[in-house]
């Protein structure tokens, strides 16, 4: 398999952690954004969206985030990472829509405020960020991963710009169960670290 990616973005570190965990043979291609490469109509082939990761399992591409957490669980029949029974499908399936809602409107951007310059309002942006961080800490209540005992898809979904939210101006000293989480990811075999950047309160 090849994975598309470059490595400050969160989306494409998911799927490289995701096959990671996996243990899956695979071949990185760095997209370097900077240089707009992710707008060349060679990649674009790949993805008409211009957005990284890509996922290319010998032909069949695979684009956004998400839908490569879903796809690598159903190729390699990990029902464990991606459970079948529908009640826990379906709250697998609602931590995957928060991975794209709230955190890519919360703490990844308040990230790309600092990380890349993106013109979003600080304020606005740190705020939301908190909003669903505390709701990730009452989740974690009663359980060591967002959908139980066993970490699944969801908790690649939303690691990376969790992990990553200070870089942002992103506290997380009030979240202690968040924390705790984030280290027993880090702990799994194959676990990966997403790259970090000296900005926000990280710097």
């Amino acid at each position: 398999m090849k994975l598309y990616h470059h490595p400050l973005s969160g989306h494409a570190h998911r799927a490289r952690l995701f096959l990671n965990l996996l243990g899956v043979d695979h071949e990185l291609v760095h997209v370097d954004l900077a240089q707009g490469a992710h707008k060349q109509a060679a990649f674009l082939a790949l993805n008409p969206f211009g957005q990284v990761p890509v996922l290319d399992d010998d032909g069949t591409i695979v684009a956004d985030s998400n839908a490569i957490l879903v796809y690598l669980a159903k190729k390699l029949q990990r029902s464990d990472w991606l459970p079948e029974a529908p009640a826990a499908a379906a709250e697998v399936q609602r931590w995957l829509s928060v991975a794209a809602g709230q955190i890519a409107y919360g703490p990844a951007a308040a990230r790309l405020v600092t990380v890349f310059g993106a013109p979003y309002r600080p304020e606005e942006v740190i705020a939301r960020a908190h909003g669903i961080l505390a709701l990730v800490e009452a989740q974690l209540a009663d359980r060591s991963f967002l959908a139980g005992a066993a970490p699944t898809v969801a908790d690649v979904a939303l690691y990376s710009y969790t992990a990553r939210a200070p870089e942002g101006n992103v506290d997380l000293q009030p979240y202690p169960r968040l924390r705790a989480w984030l280290a027993r990811i880090e702990a799994l075999p194959g676990f990966v670290a997403f790259d970090r950047t000296p900005v926000g309160l990280a710097a």
